[in-house]
This record gives C-alpha cells, sequence and structure tokens, in this order.
C-alpha cells in the first residue's frame, strides 16, 4: 500500500530531497477556483433559464438569455416543447413519479445530458420499446433530475411552456436560434454565379 501525503495546496508531498508535484488526475485549490470562477463549473439548468427567461422584463432580455445558454441539448428541448411536428409518445397531463428531494447539485442527472435520450419519447424515436417501458424508462428520468428541471421537462412533453414561464413562445425561440417556421436553421441566401 503507498501513502500520498499532500501539501495544504493539493500538491503531493515529496520525500525528503525530492521536489513536490501536483497528481495529475486531482485539480489544485487554484485550479477548482479557477473553474468557479469562469463560471463552467456546472452547465446552467434548463430549468433556471426558463426563469431567466420568465423574469426578463422585455422580449430583448428573453431573447438575450436564450442565446447566452444556447447549446444544442437546449435546442433539442426547445425543439420539442414548439415544434408541431414533433409527437411525444406519453400519456399527456401530470405524471405519476417521485420527486428527487436532494439538494440541487448532489444525487442529480442533468436535463442536458438526458436531453440525447429524449429521442426515446418521441414518435418515429425507437420502435422497439413498448408504451409501458417508454412510460417506465420516462418516470426513471423525472425522477434523477431535480424536482425544477422534471417540472420544465414535463412542461416540455405537455407543450405548455409558455404557461408555466411567461413569455416563453415559440415565436421567441425561433427569433434567438434564427430558426423558420419549420423549426430549421434559416437558409442563408447565396449569391448565384452567371458563366
Amino acid at each position: 500500500m503507498v501513502i500520498i501525503r499532500r501539501n495544504p495546496d493539493g500538491s503531493v508531498a515529496g520525500q525528503e530531497g525530492e521536489p513536490t508535484q501536483s497528481h495529475p488526475a486531482l485539480a489544485t485549490k487554484r485550479g477548482m477556483q479557477a473553474m468557479a470562477d469562469s463560471g463552467r463549473g456546472i452547465p446552467s439548468l434548463m430549468s433556471e433559464i426558463a426563469t431567466k427567461v420568465n423574469n426578463a422584463k422585455d422580449k430583448p432580455r428573453k431573447l438575450k438569455v436564450l442565446k447566452d445558454n444556447d447549446s444544442v441539448a437546449l435546442r433539442q428541448v426547445l425543439k420539442g416543447a414548439f415544434d408541431p411536428k414533433i409527437k411525444w409518445l406519453l400519456p399527456a397531463g401530470d405524471v405519476p413519479y417521485e420527486v428527487n428531494t436532494a439538494p440541487i447539485g448532489t444525487e442529480h442527472t442533468v436535463l442536458t445530458q438526458e436531453a440525447k435520450r429524449l429521442y426515446l419519447f418521441t414518435e418515429g424515436g425507437d420502435r422497439t420499446l413498448s408504451s409501458t417501458k417508454r412510460e417506465t424508462l420516462f418516470i426513471q428520468m423525472l425522477e434523477g433530475l431535480s424536482a425544477e428541471e422534471a417540472k420544465f421537462l414535463v412542461s416540455v412533453v405537455n407543450k405548455k411552456v409558455n404557461n408555466e414561464y411567461k413569455g416563453f413562445t415559440a415565436n421567441l425561440v425561433k427569433e434567438a436560434f434564427g430558426w423558420d417556421d419549420n423549426f430549421m436553421k434559416k437558409e442563408e441566401k447565396r449569391p448565384s454565379f452567371q458563366v
């Protein structure tokens, strides 16, 4: 067994005469502080983004919130919330699940990471799943999320985001991400070349 002794700054204490070194798998206190200062330690919860949109006083501020938090996962979730062509294969209304009461940041999955699995619950997603299995997987997903994110995801699936979060509309999302009426990126007009 090897005993590793640490200095107060997190570096590995060396033997007498050896220089101290930092263990490559561990972040130092200085490194952790730098991550915290940059704001990149934990991604924003989608429920927090929705609340910021709700609390923004006017449309330009709402657009700024969406643009500042733009990500593939956010676009994917919001497309599911507002695109009428996306059909959720889940019963409408309240979902019977146990709310995860653990404090935010502990023992939770994050909707940003779970977004890649949302195809399982849409028409044309995974045709091998029975409706019972699909509903069970959805309940498990909700129970893994924080209470706020689970509530947000239920509003997405029920296509009632605007009812829960004031001013969070399809038109706002389309404008923020440069989408057309089909919720696709607008095609740029390219100059035509004549020979």
